[in-house]
Order: structure tokens, then C-alpha cells, then sequence
């Protein structure tokens, strides 16, 4: 990992120094986990779930989204569902298609970072 993805990831709220600190220092190993995140299907199930008005399927796809996130030291995002998947436990749609507005750009933000940005080194 260079430091210009790093800085990338960091930038997109990604703890990297805690995530490296999880993977026993391999950059390798957390190179290869990030790269499964983009293959992650559970945000597009949150959407679908979201839009169909299904909690149950919506906090199944939440929480393992949150799991990852919280796996993979993205703070933000891993916040972000936590209160979703709160939200969704607690009954509240509403609030949980709101959280949408934010967690959107933020997992847009960390996917484009683990992609390498915009110069597409990923």
C-alpha cells in the first residue's frame, strides 16, 4: 500500500493504522480484505430491502455491512450502521432511509479509496 492510498483511505475514514494493527501488521492480508469489500453484497441488498420498505432484510444487510466496517477499521461508515441497524431494530424506517443520505457518499468515499481514487490504481 503507498502512502498516497493510504492518505486515500485515511481521508474516506479508514483507520488504517488500526486495521493494520487487526491484520498483525500485513498490508497484504489487508490489501486482499478491502478488495473483498468492493464485493461486498450487502449494501446493494440494504438498498433493494430499503426501497422495498422490508426491515428485517434491510438490518440483515445492515448489520453485515456494519460487521465488515467494524472488521475493517472504517469508523465512519461503521457508525453510520450502527445507527441504521439501531434504527431499524428499533422500528424506525424512516430514520434508517434517511441515514441513506449520509451513508451513501461515505461508502461511495471508501469504495473510490480502496479503488485507489481517481487515478484507478486499484
Amino acid at each position: 500500500m503507498n502512502l498516497e492510498q493510504r492518505a486515500q483511505l485515511e481521508a474516506a475514514g479508514v483507520d488504517v493504522g488500526q486495521a493494520l494493527a487487526r491484520m498483525m501488521g500485513s498490508e497484504a492480508l489487508l490489501e486482499r480484505l478491502l478488495g473483498k469489500f468492493l464485493e461486498e453484497p450487502n449494501y446493494a441488498a440494504l438498498c433493494a430491502a430499503l426501497e422495498r420498505g422490508e426491515p428485517e432484510a434491510a438490518a440483515a444487510a445492515a448489520h453485515g455491512l456494519k460487521g465488515a466496517c467494524g472488521n475493517l477499521s472504517m469508523t465512519a461508515l461503521y457508525g453510520l450502521f450502527t445507527r441504521q441497524v439501531d434504527a431499524l431494530r428499533a422500528g424506525e424506517l424512516a430514520e434508517a432511509e434517511r441515514l441513506m443520505e449520509e451513508i451513501a457518499p461515505a461508502y461511495a468515499a471508501v469504495t473510490a479509496a480502496i479503488r485507489g481514487g481517481a487515478d484507478g490504481a486499484r
